[in-house]
């Protein structure tokens, strides 16, 4: 193996990933360089404070962090070959002997639909031995599909804590419960955060795949439930097959209503039947619609989940659900049809039509959504490219998200992409330069060189070295 050949997961890593939502994996950079690093980190954080977002050209050695082949390996399975790198980062410090509360991770401090397909991950990387007592990052398996964490008792049993030696670090879904546990030694600890995002959707599997069908991992550590339809749909989808449950297990009536009656309780039980009705045909497809339309938040909600794994036979149903009088309804029909990508197509019209809907949530359903689709491409990159001008700023950086997954069938963006490099907010900004580095024309390199030289960063200046040497 060349040295900065990525190291891909082997199946069971992938099936571990799956259900349990973490791995945590090792890098084997010397003492001497995590010694380094750490020294760069307690100079910055005490002279300058915590840099936020500017952590990789502030402290540079960081970017080797993320070019070792542990890493890309981990990253290129899990969101494919050209995954890109969020521009939100934050190095965590924690000095307190109090645990954090749980928590998942919010989008920029905005809210979307949340993904149970790896769309996003994270890397939380320890630079120093972390032993328990240092206070790791504590990981609640198998939760990156809940929407709560009060299943059956407030304190979860399970927790998975991320302590090791030096260069330890967590691979976990976006969506995963999580927090800082009690740093009970006082000692600085530190955790890099980083942020990755899927560009394209799933082809064939992107790890060192050896096995086609699914089966469960040997080392299953959810602790709350069994989601085995969902696990397999899941690395069906990571395999490049959309909406594989469709049509596999029986229309029986009885079977459906039971299903459908349990869309409303147990939350992981809820997300079984959702799956199970997905696969159950036109029967099953009107049971989930009817959920959707349901008043009570999580059966909509999880019948969307449902919708968005029932392949074709969903789509025509959830494009009427576009003209529901509910917000909700909307939000979550357009997330369905994203997710179906391709088997979609057909609602693209309809989608972009939503464009110009008074409801912010909607338009940002919408211009996530579009980046998954990829027919007709000229009217949904010229409908992105409206959005990049949008009051709404989630809108705005959303929209240049998706440009970005479009890739260079985006060109003709170029233009509003490069006036986005203007725009207020940094998220607009950030993500309209990777918009224009996925586009890799010779015009949108153009643009973006120029935008990077005149933001250039320096990370050497500071208050007392303004200048020299």
């Amino acid at each position: 193996m060349q040295p900065n050949t990525p190291l891909l997961l082997t199946d069971e890593q992938m099936r571990t990933f799956i259900t349990n939502g973490c791995l945590l994996l090792k890098t084997d950079f010397s003492p001497e360089f995590h010694q380094q690093l750490l020294e760069q980190l307690n100079t910055v954080y005490t002279e300058e404070g915590n840099p936020g977002n500017n952590l990789l050209p502030r402290i540079r050695e960081v970017q080797k962090i993320f070019d070792h082949p542990v890493v890309t390996g981990a990253l290129t399975s899990v969101l494919g070959a050209n995954y890109m790198m969020h521009a939100h980062r934050h190095g965590h410090f924690n000095a307190s002997a109090t645990a954090g509360g749980w928590h998942k991770d919010s989008y920029w401090g905005y809210e979307r639909m949340r993904n149970h397909h790896p769309n996003w991950a994270m890397i939380m990387y320890f630079p120093q031995d972390t032993p328990v007592e240092l206070g790791p990052t504590g990981i609640l398996p198998g939760t990156q599909n809940y929407d709560s964490r009060n299943f059956e008792s407030n304190e979860p049993q399970g927790e998975v804590l991320a302590n090791g030696e030096a260069g330890t670090f967590a691979l976990i879904h976006y969506d995963i419960w999580h927090r800082s546990t009690p740093n009970l030694l006082g000692q600085p600890r530190y955790m890099l955060k980083f942020e990755f995002m899927r560009t394209e959707m799933p082809q064939e599997p992107s790890w060192n795949n050896q096995e086609t069908g699914w089966k469960r991992p040997v080392n299953l550590l959810a602790p709350i439930a069994e989601n085995d339809l969902m696990w397999e749909e899941t690395w069906n989808w990571l395999s490049g097959e959309i909406g594989s449950l469709a049509g596999t297990a029986s229309t029986d009536p009885e079977q459906i209503k039971a299903l459908a009656g349990q869309l409303g309780g147990f939350e992981p039980t809820a997300i079984n039947a959702s799956y199970d009705l997905a696969r159950r045909g036109p029967q099953g497809v009107e049971a989930l619609l009817e959920g959707l339309y349901s008043d009570q938040k999580q059966v909509s909600r999880v019948a969307a989940y449902g919708l968005s794994a029932a392949g074709k036979e969903a789509v025509d149903g959830l494009i009427e659900a576009l003209n529901h009088k509910e917000e909700a309804v909307v939000v979550r029909a357009v997330f369905a049809l994203g997710e179906l990508s391709r088997l979609a197509a057909k609602a693209v019209p309809a989608l972009l039509q939503l464009l110009g809907h008074p409801a912010d949530a909607i338009r940002i359903a919408v211009v996530d959504a579009l980046g998954y689709m990829t027919a007709p491409i000229d009217e949904i990159v010229a409908g992105l490219a409206n959005a990049l001008q949008d009051v709404n700023t989630q809108v705005r950086f959303m929209a240049s998200l998706s440009l970005s997954r479009l890739g260079a069938s985006a060109e003709a963006a170029v233009p509003q992409l490069a006036a986005a490099l203007e725009d207020e907010n940094r998220y607009v900004r950030a993500h309209a330069a990777e918009s224009l580095n996925y586009i890799g024309s010779e015009r949108a390199k153009n643009t973006l060189i120029k935008f990077l030289l005149n933001s250039r960063w320096c990370p050497t200046t500071n208050k007392a070295n303004a200048f020299y040497p």
